[in-house]
């Protein structure tokens, strides 16, 4: 891996999959512009996030004519995109997609919904059930939606996998302020935990979160890049739209674990036995 990526720290509108769309094509020709391989968008970047029942009207199957029209742009560079999908067995989940060269390489449906605070994500849609890693031809890669980041699980498999960069797309809302920065809570509880993510899986991070206003809620953006050693490598401010443009380098992960060999130490299978005999004792959330 050695490729220029370009986040996409945008504003969608409500429902508007027509705008939204617009607005992905302008990022993705500055994206080309400035000589990045990858453009990657937010959670639900096509739709806007607060859709309650507007889900199923936004909601679309992987042919649908929206992603046709994303998918002939990635002839030109991978795109990694937020949507509705509505499958085939008529579920509709929050879905994240990787489109290279015409086709579609991967498609992640969030696991983890959130169904606390201001969150009920269970409520409009269905959850998936794997964290797999896809082969780009620019490297190896794997998503995480939002709260997917949030169980260690969920990380720790593609850690397993090999991955040479995580995607994390989100909308993440800003909360409270610190007294000595300034800066939101929300946006250092999320730079601390994509920090220990980089640290403990030696890879890279890219984090691309919204902007804007839905239904009374503020999404801070703040979208970064953090690098295997767990150090901020580039990031956006808060608030503003904007792209962000990073250049990821395996060399980066080999000297990471070269210098702290984690992966080559890990033992699996001591938490595979560990959840069976768990399970054995009865055991449940």
């Amino acid at each position: 891996m050695d490729c220029q990526v370009t986040l996409a720290q945008t504003n969608p509108r409500l429902g508007d999959v027509a705008s939204n769309l617009e607005a992905h094509k302008r990022c993705i020709a500055e994206a080309i512009e400035a000589g990045s391989k990858i453009v990657l968008f937010p959670e639900l970047s096509l739709t806007g996030y607060f859709l309650k029942d507007q889900t199923p009207e936004v909601a679309m199957r992987l042919d649908a004519r929206v992603l046709a029209e994303l998918l002939s742009l990635s002839n030109d560079i991978s795109i990694g995109v937020g949507f509705v999908e509505r499958a085939p067995d008529g579920r509709v989940f929050n879905s994240a997609a990787f489109l290279e060269d015409g086709k579609i390489l991967r498609v992640h449906r969030k696991v983890h919904l959130v169904t606390y605070g201001m969150f009920d994500e269970e409520r409009d849609f269905a959850a998936g059930n794997e964290f797999l890693a896809f082969d780009s031809k620019h490297g190896r890669f794997g998503f995480l939606i939002c709260e997917d980041l949030w169980h260690a699980s969920s990380a720790y498999q593609l850690f397993l996998d090999n991955v040479d960069a995580m995607f994390v797309v989100s909308c993440g809302p800003g909360r409270g302020i610190e007294s000595a920065t300034g800066e939101f809570t929300s946006v250092s509880t999320w730079r601390t935990l994509l920090s220990a993510h980089a640290l403990f899986c030696q890879t890279w991070m890219c984090y691309v979160n919204r902007v804007g206003w839905e239904d009374g809620v503020m999404f801070s953006g703040s979208s970064r890049v953090i690098d295997p050693f767990g150090q901020d490598a580039a990031f956006l401010g808060a608030l503003e739209e904007g792209l962000l443009h990073v250049r990821l380098r395996s060399r980066e992960n080999e000297r990471a674990r070269i210098a702290t060999p984690l992966r080559r130490d890990a033992k699996p299978w001591l938490l595979r036995d560990g959840l069976e005999r768990w399970s054995k004792r009865g055991g449940r959330l």
